[in-house]
């Protein structure tokens, strides 16, 4: 079977938008309610944790899966497939930015995803950019500025894990970081005139309570 179709099937796994089912489920649109954010971040804070890590997991699954199983379910076979890899992993996060069966618009940030991705692509160098995040969050409280600062590590930690060489996972991995940026710049304006919100563990909106 071409690769061609993988990518259509990641993109469409990439589109299963996790956080509006899960808020469907509880009669919650959270377009509406929270940041508006269809992302893990939003789920935690409006849905409470279970929730929330439910679809940070399924989100990162979306990334992840792709990847990994794909090149051999579509059968092709033994040699080094890491640029079809990559498009599938590219076209996994563009679904969940942009499902399609939410018409191509309100998906989440990226982030979630883009870990799965580059936990079947580069683990170690996720793991080295995780724990920047866990520090910066922890520290700060801030899921925005652990992620912007995690989306900085990580092509870091691919060069340092590479010794030094320029591969495409490197590419892709600082593409990535820049596309983090982009779908952050209204969570960065906030964060330069202070009001962004601290994330608070364990805690529900008090809107969608019962």
């Amino acid at each position: 079977m071409h690769p061609g179709v993988g990518l259509a099937v990641a993109y469409l796994l990439g589109s299963i938008p996790a956080a509006y089912l899960a808020g469907r489920a509880r009669g919650v649109d959270l377009r509406r309610h929270g940041s508006g954010n269809l992302g893990a971040t939003n789920a935690w804070r409006v849905l409470g944790w279970k929730i929330g890590l439910a679809v940070y997991l399924f989100d990162t699954l979306k990334g992840a899966l792709p990847v990994a199983l794909l090149p051999g379910l579509l059968g092709m076979g033994a040699g080094d497939h890491t640029l079809w890899r990559i498009g599938f992993g590219l076209a996994a996060i563009v679904g969940h930015v942009r499902p399609v069966f939410l018409a191509g618009q309100g998906g989440g940030k990226g982030v979630a995803t883009a870990g799965g991705v580059f936990a079947a692509l580069a683990p170690v160098p996720l793991l080295v950019a995780f724990a920047a995040f866990a520090v910066v969050f922890l520290a700060s409280g801030y899921v925005s500025l652990g992620s912007l600062c995690a989306a900085l590590v990580l092509p870091i930690a691919v060069l340092v894990r590479s010794g030094g060489a320029v591969t495409p996972v490197l590419v892709v991995a600082s593409a990535v970081a820049a596309f983090v940026f982009w779908t952050h710049r209204a969570n960065i304006g906030r964060l330069r005139r202070g009001e962004e919100n601290r994330f608070r563990l364990g805690r529900r909106s008090a809107e969608v309570r019962r």
